[in-house]
């Protein structure tokens, strides 16, 4: 529902493709923001001279996460399609789809780490000695960082507990500074929009444990298996039991990782910046099982070329 002229879909588009989807068991993964709208502020801003990453925030407004995510969620009602909503930034999206919930519809949504400890305020404003007011586009993504002022974080927390939103994904896109965000030097809305947080995920969503915002089995739940049972794969992925692919990670909550470049720091993503230089999580993985193999060991990889398979999904069984 954002991008136009790049990946838009109009509402007919989405109406058609939803009941494709609910005529043949499939789920409508939704980027929900009102692309169209987001444009015209966009060119507002800049003509202001307004061109720093802060404002890719500023453009894409709240009320536009909020009144997507309710057209969608309309859309879905009328067709009857199952809809997933992915990387939720804003409090009164998720408000949008805990109502839809709450009378019995098929909606789901997906939050992502940026939009539990990131925000507008401190990392889209930040500024640095290399790039100066644009440092914030390392943290430049879509849907946006949110004011912390406002709200969001702490209400993202709230709904993993309560599972008015159901899993934790990344939206990994990553991007290096030099050749490529520094594309949108003096125009916001040339930044490649993308965060790299896949290698981090599990360990930052585990410092949410140790903070008290989630416990130890809803962290498994949001990261393991809601995201196995949502897209068809429970039973060989979600689970350990038998039968099941004997994927384990053996997680040592005494051990402690640093992330960022440097010795002695957990980056490894091929980039030129860590979004998440300087966080310390209060623990560690220690072993990395991959159907059986052991992949990772005492924080180093020794796995083989060509050990990954294609995983063929089946239906959603998580529908109510």
């Amino acid at each position: 529902m954002a991008y136009p002229g790049v990946f838009y879909s109009d509402d007919a588009q989405i109406l058609r493709a939803m009941q494709k989807s609910a005529s043949s068991g499939m789920v409508t993964m939704m980027h929900a923001e009102n692309g169209p709208a987001i444009d015209v502020l966009v060119e507002q801003l800049l003509a202001q001279g307004k061109t720093d990453p802060y404002f890719h925030g500023v453009a894409r407004a709240w009320q536009m996460e909020e009144e997507a995510t309710h057209r969608a969620i309309m859309l879905a009602n009328l067709t009857g399609a199952p809809l997933y909503v992915v990387h939720v930034s804003a409090k009164q999206a998720v408000e949008q789809l805990a109502a839809a919930r709450d009378i019995g519809q098929n909606v789901f949504g997906e939050t992502c780490p940026q939009y539990l400890y990131l925000s507008l305020e401190e990392q889209l404003a930040a500024q640095g000695k290399e790039w100066g007011t644009f440092e914030g586009a390392k943290w430049v993504c879509s849907t946006p960082l949110r004011s912390r002022a406002e709200g969001h974080q702490n209400h993202m927390w709230q709904s993993l507990r309560t599972n008015d939103i159901q899993m934790v994904s990344t939206d990994h896109c990553p991007f290096c500074m030099k050749g490529q965000k520094d594309l949108g030097l003096g125009d916001f809305s040339k930044i490649p929009n993308g965060i790299g947080s896949v290698e981090h995920r599990m360990d930052l969503m585990y410092q949410g444990v140790v903070n008290g915002e989630i416990s130890l089995e809803r962290w498994v739940e949001i990261t393991s298996t809601t995201p196995a049972r949502m897209f068809g794969l429970y039973g060989k992925k979600g689970v350990i039991a038998p039968g099941a692919d004997a994927d384990i990670v053996v997680y040592d909550p005494n051990g402690h990782t640093s992330i960022g470049f440097g010795e002695g720091k957990s980056h490894h993503m091929n980039m030129d910046h860590s979004a998440w230089e300087g966080f310390e999580i209060d623990g560690h993985v220690d072993t990395v099982i991959s159907r059986g193999t052991v992949v990772v060991d005492d924080n180093a990889y020794i796995g083989t070329k060509g050990h990954g398979q294609f995983v063929k999904r089946g239906l959603s069984q998580y529908l109510i």
